[in-house]
């Protein structure tokens, strides 16, 4: 934990320095690591609070009083309420540029209560939602390392603004438009994003690893009747809405290797004997580029219409969230890459590993434990470096990615998949998505 923070210390740090001698900047940077190790209880303490709320997006009111309260103590000015999202907040320290905005998520996923340090699966409360995620440590971690930078240049008496906000029902796609609408990231120089993942990484230009959706409900209308006495005189809604599924199923097979589509039925009907005279359906329309997202779209509301002509009900249909694939900042990765490589991965503990392997043999992956070897980055690589990495042993994760990676690229070319076009990146600020270790980038 205590290397993630200082990760993003050190490359906040590197955005509101001005230019200085390698000297002084080594200075300063050894200074954020005793301020670090300083505070890895509070880090701690941070992380099993939020932890412990364990909240739903939007509703993640006991998180936002914590998280936004600590940093009002420290200084910072909260504005709540932003975008008028109850739970949204952005804390502000500073003046002038750069501006360097901290963002990480917060909210939780149903079902997923789990008690802390247990490799397998036993819940707090069974049912109740959990950090099934890691959105507890993401906003914890940006803090200490906010502290401990805002110390630095008070000292140092550099100029710039630092910025933190909570990503707020991230597993709805619910909140982060609204927030380049309001004007969050209007003028901010660099937006450095963490969460969880099995290593630490970067990359930059088009993202490999991720993907953009939109989510969408199609709400049916019939007519009620007695599934009995008169089912001639009803019409099923729910009829509706399982006929999209099955269709939507087939036409599956149709689709590029690249989508992903999934959905829950939100409102089935109430009771057997009662033709439904309202139903609905909620899905996740995933894809890798902003025009195969839309495509998706038409296709789903081209089931939905189908549905009704066989079944004599109508539809509507709302936009509950969408989230477009990242376009990354070149320098800024590469200027994280460096103190990911003077970072490096944790000592992991006999405990910690053990752990890890527990929630392997759980999952039914193979049990490996964590990562022992040089944090690896994810950042693109020019073509000479690819010759070079394509010498390493045989057998690694990273050999292993990079054949994952070629032979998707290879079926793209054969399939005339288009390459990720700037233009459909709509991200508002040079960005960067950070995986860690303590604390994926935002895609629900």
């Amino acid at each position: 934990m205590r290397k993630t923070v200082l990760l993003f210390a050190l490359g906040s740090l590197a955005f509101a320095q001005p230019k200085v001698s390698p000297e002084k900047e080594a200075s300063m940077k050894a200074d954020l690591v005793g301020q670090i190790d300083a505070m890895k209880k509070q880090a701690q303490v941070m992380v099993d609070s939020v932890f412990s709320f364990g909240e739903l997006g939007f509703q993640e009111f006991e998180t936002t009083k914590y998280l936004s309260g600590i940093l009002e103590k420290e200084g910072f000015t909260i504005e709540r309420n932003y975008a008028g999202i109850p739970t949204a907040w952005v804390a502000s320290w500073g003046s002038g540029k750069p501006v360097i905005s901290l963002g990480s998520d917060i909210d939780d996923i149903p079902q997923a209560s789990q008690k802390p340090g247990v490799g397998y699966h036993d819940p707090i409360v069974e049912g109740a939602p959990g950090h099934g995620e890691g959105h507890n440590s993401g906003v914890p971690l940006n803090i200490i390392a906010a502290l401990a930078v805002k110390k630095v240049m008070e000292r140092e008496h550099l100029t710039g603004t630092i910025r933190l906000w909570p990503g707020v029902a991230e597993e709805l796609v619910g909140t982060k438009a609204y927030y380049v609408r309001a004007g969050m990231f209007k003028d901010v120089d660099v937006c450095l994003f963490t969460h969880v993942a099995a290593n630490m990484g970067v990359s930059w230009g088009p993202s490999l690893n991720q993907n953009g959706l939109v989510s969408v409900e199609y709400m049916f209308k019939g007519e009620s009747a007695h599934a009995a006495a008169a089912p001639w005189r009803g019409r099923s809604a729910l009829d509706a809405v399982e006929l999209m599924d099955v269709g939507w199923d087939f036409r599956r097979e149709h689709l590029r290797l690249a989508q992903r589509s999934h959905r829950v039925i939100t409102d089935g009907g109430d009771q057997p004997n009662v033709v439904p005279p309202s139903a609905a359906v909620w899905y996740y329309f995933r894809e890798a580029d902003y025009d195969h997202i839309m495509d998706m779209w038409h296709i789903g509301d081209n089931m939905a219409k189908a549905a009704t002509l066989m079944t004599d009900t109508t539809y509507t249909s709302r936009l509950l969230g969408s989230a477009w694939p990242g376009y990354f900042s070149r320098p800024i990765a590469e200027d994280m890459q460096e103190n990911i490589n003077k970072v490096g991965l944790p000592q992991w503990s006999d405990d910690d590993q053990a752990l890890a392997k527990g929630m392997q043999k759980e999952l039914k992956q193979p049990e490996r434990g964590l990562d022992a070897g040089a944090a690896f980055s994810r950042t693109r690589a020019t073509p000479g470096r690819r010759r070079r990495h394509g010498r390493r042993r045989r057998g690694t994760h990273a050999h292993r990615r990079r054949q994952r990676r070629h032979r998707r690229r290879k079926l793209e070319r054969a399939h005339h998949h288009p390459a990720f076009p700037l233009e459909h990146s709509r991200r508002p600020r040079p960005q960067l998505g950070q995986r860690n270790l303590d604390g994926h980038a935002d895609r629900a």
